[in-house]
């Protein structure tokens, strides 16, 4: 699993930052400025039901998983495949906790806390793991994906 090895991970930029271009750009270039971290590959996406319940299928049966589904197919979503030395760590500094209010007071600089709405709506998606990230870079770029790590 090369993927995993060369530490490349998934970011989502969810609907509701996609309703503002220039807050998309923003980020963009948030990400592009940091050390550590290349864009290796971007897609705007728009899921069906049935590819964000496969997407989020480890919260099936929690009480927020139809209102996460109902939120990820309300409008497209930025895809991101991010790589460098510590890709998954650093995009989730980036992200803060899934908690947008909470990161406001304790965490104000990270992208949730300026950007995201409440704990479902929190604007941002991040690969928790490398073993992951390769699962969630394949169903969003599809197989193709590994090939194009690899090389």
């Amino acid at each position: 699993m090369l993927l995993a090895r060369r530490l490349h991970t998934l970011a989502l930029l969810k609907p509701d930052l996609l309703a503002n271009p220039q807050t998309v750009a923003e980020i963009i270039s948030e990400i592009q400025r940091t050390p550590g971290l290349q864009i290796a590959r971007r897609a705007q996406v728009f899921w069906t039901r049935e590819e964000a319940e496969r997407f989020y299928d480890e919260h099936r049966g929690r009480f927020f998983f139809r209102r996460l589904v109902d939120y990820m197919t309300s409008g497209p979503i930025e895809a991101l495949a991010l790589r460098g030395p510590t890709a998954v760590t650093l995009w989730r500094q980036m992200m803060g906790s899934t908690h947008p209010v909470r990161m406001r007071v304790t965490n104000a600089g990270c992208l949730r806390a300026r950007y995201g709405l409440t704990d479902t709506r929190n604007s941002f998606h991040g690969s928790d793991s490398p073993q992951s990230a390769a699962r969630e870079l394949r169903l969003v770029f599809g197989e193709q994906i590994t090939r194009e790590m690899e090389a």
